[in-house]
């Protein structure tokens, strides 16, 4: 099921051209989530617009948002579904919190079946 969620959520990323889809696979390395999806936009309204179309497809797809912080601000959103955690940045606060580097014990999850 997750692994359903998180494909969902990188394919809406993708949609609305969000930079650089990461997928981490957080399993065994952190209780908060199975996967960790990071990506980011250019501006505050791509951020606000990629956050806000993996929130309605969840809705849509009875996917339950448990929560969705930061949305206001557009700098760095952040989406629980669950067993997936979306994090989308805006690029500059992407790069100074660069959480690949913090979690770079988790393995990073290939999207190119996702992204293809």
């Amino acid at each position: 099921m997750t692994d359903r969620i998180m494909e969902t959520a990188v394919k809406v990323a993708d949609d609305k051209r969000a930079q650089n889809i990461v997928a981490l696979d957080m399993r065994g390395i952190s209780i908060l989530a199975d996967y960790f999806v990071i990506c980011h936009g250019s501006s505050v309204k791509q951020v606000q617009a990629i956050a806000g179309e993996i929130k309605n497809e969840a809705q849509h797809a009875d996917i339950p948002v448990k929560r969705m912080e930061g949305y206001e601000d557009g700098k760095w959103v952040l989406l629980d579904l669950g067993g997936v955690v979306l994090h989308v940045f805006h690029e500059d606060d992407r790069q100074y919190y660069n959480l690949e580097k913090l979690w770079g014990e988790a393995p990073v999850v290939s999207l190119d079946h996702v992204l293809s």
